[in-house]
């Protein structure tokens, strides 16, 4: 029966491991790989030879241990080969057990899951939770939205400046070499590396909030979902146990079946106390998610509205003063590239 379980876990399409962490899928491939390769690489006795010379024979070489009858040597090898089969035994027969405990699982939830999709399994359900989990993913494709949009600025403001760099380069030049326009030159010229400096401090104003939204999105609600999906995937398996501790209870109550019943009884109580568990450790996450996500986005938000509008009211101290305010430091003057950059 537990054999029959096993092959039809393994041929669903949708994997669900035992305790939630996806990352211990890749350690249930290894360990069938490492049990296949116990079974396959085990000990041929009719094979096993030894090498003479060392017990007082005169003749050197390999001897088929099947041409040695009634020695001390053969008895000798034979108790050695037993004992490498029998550890080899032991360790399959363990390995074994872990992947046949990993099936029934994976049986188990898997027959949850589809009995939930087609809507003949009931399913635990926290109403408040579930909504706060929806209004955290649904933050998060925004925000994500908002640092796509804020690197796509960073890149286009950048290759503006490095333009109007090049721009004042070349009319500083033509004001050299243009004596009846040099005063004309030379006015432009001053005007493109003063933007050029505004628009570099600005740069790094932008970079700092985008950097500040990417840790937020890509670390911190990344964590918190990371916890969801453990929290879920252990709400699956809590429910999955449950079934089947209600499906033995309304089967016979003879002995065999009590047994049974008192296992699953077990498994379910192992189950809810790590479904309860996790619940928590959500609910704790997601109320400091909410905190840290308030307060540095008040700071953030502040920051770009400040080095926006004074970057395009042309009040250069105000912007300088607004990456004063918030700690942020550009790269000295002289520099080839600003150390505020990076690498988007």
């Amino acid at each position: 029966m537990a054999e029959s379980m096993m092959s039809k876990a393994a041929t669903m399409e949708i994997p669900i491991n035992s305790n939630g962490d996806s990352r211990n899928l890749a350690e249930d491939d290894s360990l069938e790989q490492d049990l296949q390769q116990v079974m396959v690489s085990g000990p041929n006795l009719n094979e096993t030879s030894i090498v003479s010379g060392g017990y007082g024979g005169t003749t050197e070489g390999i001897i088929p241990t099947s041409s040695i009858k009634g020695s001390n040597m053969h008895h000798g090898s034979s108790n050695s080969s037993m004992t490498a089969e029998e550890a080899t035994r032991g360790v399959a027969v363990e390995k074994f057990d872990i992947v046949k405990k990993w099936g029934l699982n994976t049986y188990k939830c898997t027959k949850q899951l589809i009995s939930e999709r087609f809507g003949r399994g009931s399913r635990t359900v926290d109403l408040e939770l579930e909504a706060q989990i929806e209004v955290l993913r649904e933050t998060k494709r925004k925000y994500e939205n908002v640092l796509q949009l804020a690197r796509a600025l960073t890149n286009h403001f950048y290759s503006m400046v490095q333009t109007q760099h090049a721009l004042g380069d070349t009319f500083a030049d033509l004001s050299l070499k243009s004596p009846e326009l040099r005063d004309e030159f030379g006015y432009n010229a001053e005007t493109q590396k003063l933007l050029c400096k505004n628009g570099e401090t600005l740069l790094g104003a932008i970079n700092f909030f985008v950097s500040s939204i990417n840790t937020m999105v890509n670390k911190t609600m990344e964590d918190t979902l990371m916890t969801i999906k453990m929290y879920e995937n252990a709400r699956l398996e809590f429910d999955a146990y449950r079934a089947d501790l209600e499906e033995l209870n309304m089967g016979p109550r003879d002995a065999v079946t009590m047994a049974r019943i008192e296992a699953a009884q077990q498994q379910y109580q192992i189950h809810k106390d790590k479904y309860e568990r996790l619940r928590s450790d959500v609910s704790i996450k997601l109320k400091f998610l909410e905190e840290n996500k308030v307060k540095v986005m008040h700071k953030q938000l502040l920051l770009f509205h400040n080095a926006i509008s004074a970057y395009f009211a042309g009040n250069q101290q105000q912007l300088e003063q607004t990456l004063k305010q918030f700690n942020i430091k550009l790269k000295p003057p002289g520099a080839d590239k600003p150390s505020w950059l990076e690498e988007q």
